[in-house]
């Protein structure tokens, strides 16, 4: 049995740009204490480790002996080196997105979680967006799904192209939504800025009839990150930059003919505004990060699956690459 009142104990491997925060979240979350930071920069580890009152170290060495969970933020690279010594000695898992640079890789982590009786998660925080947890919670069935996830380029995440980096975010929330296997991937994109792509347009089509356009750039001027889905009765949008959702769907007694008499009407913008009901959706205020170290924290302590697991998360980076492999037919340099 768990016992729901003890302390657990954590560590964050890499501490740069998104570990950092980890970090602080973790230094801060009822329940749990962070034992220490993992960075071979020493001077950004240390400058992490007093800030948050832990130890600092280079390497992990015996860290896995003294942990329940950790966190692997390090370049993508080398999540499957850093997960390893964790994995083996039955300790938590949670893995930044993307899980690994291939499927290959996710497998052997998946195999290594396994074999020591690990749990391991993906930190997909998409899933834990306000706006995208209250759209899901409408248990609308998506037809058609349509994301846009634009960024300037910032000049990290390098080891991988923008596929890996951005786009999927919306992959595995089609893969959340739909719960269908994609059948059939149409990718268009290239380099610009890096030797791997940067912008990218994909078309996938799922084995349940439904569909999705995503498009992912890290050569935007503004950033952008909204995703709408469709289905036959209504649609919604979230806009995870600005924490908004909108849920329009059609009105009691909509039929085609009070579309046709809209259309006849004097006013055909309004008489169509008259057939849908629109609603801004409540979103709370909660930290995606937050709740997604919450929710880990909790499965940790529960012994129970954890929402985003290490299988979710290979899924997303098989179909990443097969996004990638259509793009070679495409892709400029």
């Amino acid at each position: 049995m768990s016992d729901p009142s003890r302390t657990l104990r954590a560590c964050v491997v890499g501490v740069g740009h998104l570990g950092r925060h980890h970090a602080r979240i973790l230094a801060e979350l009822e329940g749990v204490e962070l034992v220490a930071v993992v960075d071979a920069d020493a001077s950004r580890g240390q400058e992490i480790a007093d800030r948050y009152s832990c130890r600092w170290q280079a390497e992990v060495g015996e860290l896995a002996g003294e942990v329940d969970f950790a966190v692997i933020a390090t370049p993508t690279v080398a999540h499957e080196a850093c997960a390893a010594p964790f994995l083996a000695a039955g300790k938590a898992c949670l893995i930044e997105k993307p899980m690994a640079p291939d499927p290959e890789a996710c497998q052997r982590i998946l195999a290594a979680a396994q074999a020591g009786g690990a749990m391991v998660g993906v930190g997909h925080v998409e899933r834990f967006n306000p706006a995208v947890r209250r759209a899901r919670e409408l248990g609308i069935r998506p037809r058609f799904i349509e994301a846009h996830r634009l960024a300037p380029y910032t000049f990290r995440s390098t080891d991988v192209g923008v596929v890996l980096d951005l786009m999927i975010h919306d992959i595995d929330l089609c893969l959340a939504w739909t719960g269908s296997e994609v059948v059939e991937v149409d990718a268009v994109g290239g380099a610009t800025l890096s030797p791997s792509e940067d912008i990218v347009s994909a078309r996938l089509r799922f084995a349940d009839g439904s569909a999705a356009n995503l498009t992912a750039s890290r050569l935007s001027l503004k950033p952008m990150r909204r995703f709408r889905f469709f289905g036959p009765d209504s649609y919604v949008s979230v806009d995870s930059g600005d924490r908004y959702a909108l849920l329009v769907q059609k009105a009691e007694g909509f039929s085609p003919d009070k579309v046709a008499e809209a259309a006849a009407s004097g006013n055909p913008v309004e008489g169509f505004r008259s057939l849908l009901e629109v609603e801004e959706l409540h979103l709370d205020d909660t930290e995606p990060l937050r709740a997604e170290l919450e929710a880990f924290a909790a499965a940790v302590r529960a012994g129970e699956a954890y929402e985003v697991s290490g299988e979710a998360g290979a899924a997303a980076v098989e179909v990443a690459y097969r996004v990638l492999d259509s793009l070679q037919d495409s892709a400029w340099s």
